[in-house]
């Protein structure tokens, strides 16, 4: 059975469902229930006021209004709302944290340019940046 927008389905788990092991999915899914163990997708979570998650999570997007307590992988962006708790370590793209969200863990955000740093110097460029000042002064003070 196929019908059009069917790859932009919304899945949702109520808040009378609870789920131990792995839950993996492709899309959109909410949960306002409880899961223990794993949540695997690239697609975008929504974890309801509700939902209670003791979980690794690893997904494209997350939203939490809820509670998790595990720690979380996100390709792309993690919200915390107000109402929310995370127990665990954060490690995505971008990180938006709404007051009154509980977050108890580290974050790592963002992704470091790849290359030699800014402030570092390319290859062979060290002396002759240093020389010149030091040679102007040298004159200057003779």
């Amino acid at each position: 059975m196929s019908r059009p927008g069917a790859s932009a389905t919304r899945n949702v788990l109520s808040s009378d469902v609870e789920i131990k092991g792995s839950v993996k999915f492709t899309n959109d899914l909410v949960v306002d229930g409880k899961i223990e163990g794993e949540i695997a997708s690239d697609g975008n979570l929504t974890v309801g006021e509700n939902a209670r998650i003791k979980a690794e999570v690893k997904t494209g997007t997350l939203v939490v209004y809820g509670k998790i307590h595990g720690n979380i992988t996100v390709a792309d962006r993690v919200e915390l709302k107000a109402s929310a708790e995370v127990v665990g370590d954060i490690k995505a793209k971008t990180l938006a944290i709404e007051a009154g969200a509980i977050f108890v863990g580290k974050s790592t955000v963002g992704t470091p340019a790849g290359g030699t740093p800014a402030a570092a110097p390319a290859k062979g460029e060290t002396k002759p940046q240093d020389v010149p000042k030091q040679d102007t002064l040298a004159g200057v003070v003779q």
